[in-house]
């Protein structure tokens, strides 16, 4: 680093260095898996990614992030890049390096190489979680990043995929979680059947996300107000303060029969137009929501 904390080095410029064409077979999966690595592109994931990274330096843990790539124009932008990328390859690129590196047609100029942030469900479990997603053969890499980012907002504990779902190391992925990626537990290659039997030892309750359930989701919600606001009263069909994993299910089909019966209950999100349903972001959304209001203290807002 020099002076003013940048790069000594001259930028890379060459698209076609062989350290060029090493970033950017972590756009693929095979050099994923192989790796133990993925990319994280643009200010806001890398931001993230390099907070984490310090945190678990400080906690002395190994740093999530091992390379970073700017370009000038990002590091004037945006300054404390390079406070952040302390105890990381920090080197700058030019636009057309970047380029080549990321996923992306247009780079928002800078791009880091992270280790794999996925944890085992038995460190998630054992933490005593209160509100999980468990995405159940979701393919979609935007969707499932959609999902983690909703789940973050709403903060739950952790988002597991279950092993028929998609990479969420994909870099469209990682993209759609708009850097909640590196803010909760995420756990991969669940088997459904194992966390669900996992949970209901730990007393944590399984909801599935079922357009056609026969319980109502506002209707739940209302009686669970009802029971906050006077302190008792009849109990409600399913308590959403307690701690629970919502399953949601494959974007075209749902939730498969097998997946279904696991759960305590089959939740419908109501529909009051002419829609025919929610896209399962959206859904995933409402329903974590509703779990998460009715999980805060009675009188307190998140």
């Amino acid at each position: 680093m020099n002076q003013t904390g940048r790069p000594q080095d001259a930028p890379l410029s060459n698209p076609r260095a062989d350290r060029v064409r090493d970033v950017a077979k972590l756009a693929g999966r095979p050099a994923r898996i192989k790796r133990g690595q993925f990319l994280a592109e643009g200010p806001q994931a890398v931001r993230e990614a390099l907070k984490l990274h310090q945190e678990s330096l400080a906690a002395g843990a190994p740093g999530v992030v091992t390379d970073v790539f700017a370009s000038e124009a990002c590091l004037d932008r945006f300054p404390e890049f390079e406070e952040l990328a302390e105890g990381t390859s920090a080197r700058l690129a030019t636009d057309e390096v970047l380029a080549a590196m990321a996923d992306t047609v247009n780079p928002q100029g800078i791009i880091a190489v992270c280790r794999f942030v996925d944890v085992a469900l038995e460190e998630v479990l054992d933490g005593g979680p209160r509100l999980m997603a468990v995405l159940c053969q979701v393919r979609d890499p935007g969707n499932a990043g959609t999902v983690l980012r909703a789940a973050d907002s709403a903060g739950a504990d952790a988002v597991i995929f279950t092993a028929s779902s998609v990479d969420i190391y994909n870099p469209k992925a990682v993209r759609s979680t708009a850097g909640s990626l590196f803010h909760l537990p995420v756990v991969l290659g669940a088997d459904v059947a194992g966390l669900v039997a996992a949970c209901k030892a730990r007393g944590i309750g399984i909801l599935a996300a079922d357009g056609y359930g026969t319980l109502n989701l506002d209707a739940l919600q209302d009686e669970n107000a009802r029971r906050r606001l006077t302190g008792g009263g009849p109990e409600s069909v399913y308590d959403l303060a307690a701690p629970t994993a919502w399953l949601f299910g494959n974007e075209a089909q749902g939730l498969f029969p097998d997946e279904l019966a696991l759960a305590d209950h089959r939740v419908a999100v109501p529909v009051y137009g002419a829609a025919e349903s929610l896209n399962l972001g959206t859904a995933a959304t409402v329903c974590l929501y509703a779990s998460a209001r009715s999980q805060q203290p009675a009188g307190i807002t998140a």
